[in-house]
């Protein structure tokens, strides 16, 4: 059984480097944006973060020293956690008229910097977290394509060698267990109903580190597959399919929590049918993914989501292939070729849109300069949300005391400046 809540990071787990003070710009914490704040990062973990007051006061009482109160007195608002400052420090950087948000949480992504998760070697996977920890993702699921399940559990083993060794946060499949009328860039030839003996032997060959599983719920033994996934654990997603309004509720009920790239692969929205879209948008249990790369939705649809939804049920995804971080030209996507031509990824043939080659930082700011979306709602739908469905809320997808010091520089413009994951620098911002 995949284990929903584990351990938080303490300082046992060995703060390898020493205090990281970063000052000057607008943070976003779990309750709004801090302006000119201080965060202090101690090895791993954040140490804690002071804001400054709305008077122009740097969030301190009379002594100097911050006030731990969190209570307003007067016009100020005072620390919200009493820490240190620039005392000491290993190293501080002034990144005023910047924001650091949580470091970015993908739970659907299966490869950039040209190679794939379905390769199944280290090599592969390896480049692939490194080119979207360069955009800012800090957490990664892997996603693999439908495959035959002997060459799916050679993968999802050698995948979760590196979610052991905390590489990756875990392994989701999707497919095979889809509709062959709703399969979009899967071979159709490898498709199968999603028997719950074939469904727990994948579950089985990722070794604990299965975190979810995309299926179409309306196929035989679909709901016995739902029921089973969410017993054990992993997530079970609802996508790919071609379900009705009432099945795919009946999936829910059975379990079922995510919508997978919702919108995308499963009937549109109707009057008369509302089919799925409708079902995994009124229900509170699920957690919708969105593609935002003006592609695959339009922003009015995206606009849709989080008015119906709330920005607490969405999780941005990039759904991107090995093109992702690359230029145009052809690429497999698990057995299947793939054309990328202007950055749109299209099989070979056919022409079905084939994942994407988006990066969540480009997810970001389309969010906030094109649909309009507020900067804190973005963050949780890149960060705290996909964290939470993970079952790592604990240890990240928020800037709090006590958690791993992922996290994210964005100049103005949103543009990604500096990347820390556990308080070592994978892209260092320039000090202001």
């Amino acid at each position: 059984m995949i284990p929903t809540s584990p351990t938080a990071p303490t300082a046992s787990t060995g703060p390898e480097r020493g205090r990281t003070v970063l000052t000057g710009a607008r943070v976003v914490l779990p309750d709004g944006v801090a302006q000119n704040a201080v965060l202090t990062v101690e090895g791993k973990l954040i140490a804690g973060t002071v804001r400054e007051g709305s008077d122009g006061s740097d969030g301190r009482d009379g002594s100097g020293e911050p006030d731990a109160s969190g209570e307003r007195t007067g016009s100020r608002e005072h620390a919200r956690t009493q820490v240190p400052t620039s005392a000491g420090a290993e190293s501080v950087l002034d990144l005023s008229g910047h924001w650091i948000v949580p470091g970015f949480v993908d739970m659907h992504v299966h490869g950039g910097g040209g190679a794939s998760f379905s390769a199944g070697t280290a090599e592969e996977a390896l480049r692939v977290v490194a080119t979207h920890r360069r955009h800012g993702t800090t957490t990664m699921v892997a996603s693999t394509v439908t495959g035959e399940l002997s060459d799916l559990a050679q993968q999802a083993g050698a995948l979760s060698e590196l979610a052991e060794q905390g590489d990756l946060a875990g392994i989701h499949f999707e497919g095979p267990f889809i509709s062959a009328a709703r399969c979009g860039a899967h071979d159709p030839a490898l498709l199968r109903d999603p028997d719950p003996t074939e469904v727990r032997k994948l579950v089985d060959a990722a070794r604990g580190t299965a975190r979810m599983m995309t299926l179409a719920p309306e196929l035989p033994g679909g709901l016995d597959s739902v029921r089973m996934l969410a017993d054990s654990g992993v997530i079970a997603a609802v996508g790919h399919t071609d379900s009705t309004y009432e099945a795919t509720a009946e999936a829910v009920e059975a379990g079922a929590t995510v919508a997978t790239h919702l919108f995308n692969a499963m009937p549109g929205l109707g009057h008369r049918a509302p089919g799925p879209v409708a079902a995994l948008l009124e229900d509170e249990r699920i957690t919708v993914e969105l593609i935002n790369d003006g592609v695959h939705l339009h922003p009015a649809v995206v606009e849709l989501a989080f008015h119906r939804a709330g920005a607490g049920r969405v999780a941005f995804i990039t759904d991107a292939m090995g093109a992702a971080g690359m230029g145009d030209g052809r690429y497999p996507l698990g057995p299947l070729e793939v054309e990328v031509r202007d950055g749109v990824a299209r099989l070979t043939e056919g022409g079905s849109i084939a994942g994407s080659t988006l990066t969540l930082d480009e997810a970001f700011r389309r969010a906030v300069t094109v649909d309009g979306i507020a900067v804190e709602d973005a963050v949780r739908a890149l960060s705290a949300n996909p964290a939470r469905l993970l079952g790592v809320c604990d240890r990240t997808g928020s800037l709090e005391p006590g958690k791993y010091a992922d996290l994210v520089v964005l100049d103005a413009a949103f543009e990604v400046k500096g990347v820390m994951r556990r308080g070592a620098w994978e892209v260092r911002p320039d000090a202001g």
